[in-house]
This record gives C-alpha cells, structure tokens and sequence, in this order.
C-alpha cells in the first residue's frame, strides 16, 4: 500500500466512511437489543402468561420440555413444567402489569414408574 500517494481528502474520505458505517452498526444493534427487550416485557405483561411462564424459567436457567396448565383463575396460572431437572410445580400470578412466578416447587418422580421404564 502506498501511504505517500494518499492524498489527505482520501484520507479524510475513507476514515469518515468508516466512522459512518461503525456508528450505524452500533445504532442498529442498540434498537435490535432494545426492540427484544421491549418484546419480553410485552409478552409476559397481559395476554399471554403460558409464555411469561417460559420467559420467567429461561431467566432462571431451567430448560423447560413441557408444561401442563392445571388449575386457572383471573390472576393465578398453576402449571406443571417438565425440565431438565425433572417436574416442578409453578405457580404464576398477575402484578399490577405483569405475570411473576410467586410459588415454584420441585417433585420427586415416582421411582416405581420410572425403573419400570428402564
């Protein structure tokens, strides 16, 4: 590359398009971030707790495999979810604004049906 040929308006050319196209990068990045976060707090705000409820269990780190809605009300959901450490019953409730896990309880399996299984 021949740096003593480049002429300062070049120069001056190439690292303004850079610093163009790095600030839009960003800027693009921060309303995709924003955008997703803005979409967890509306899916587990009103009309869909069945999915705050995997929202709320990701945050904790549980990879949930199935869940089964048991019992249902205005403001409680109780579910029992399948995960990776095995059932668990949870039980959701409406805030102000938003669903929040106020109970969840890990159960044993039963060893009888599980080594029948085996």
């Amino acid at each position: 590359m021949d740096i003593a040929f480049l002429s300062p308006k070049r120069f001056l050319h190439t690292v303004g398009f850079a610093v163009l196209v790095s600030a839009l990068v960003v800027a693009v990045t921060a309303t995709l971030g924003r955008a997703m976060l803005n979409l967890s707090g509306a899916v587990s705000t009103d009309q869909q707790p069945d999915l705050s409820l995997f929202l709320l269990l990701q945050k904790k780190g549980e990879d949930i495999r199935q869940s089964t809605l048991l019992r249902t009300s205005e403001t409680k959901r109780d579910y029992l979810v399948q995960t990776q450490r095995g059932p668990k019953i949870v039980e959701l409730e409406k805030g102000s604004q938003r669903w929040y896990v106020k109970f969840e309880e890990a159960l044993q399996e039963d060893r009888a049906t599980t080594e029948g299984s085996r």
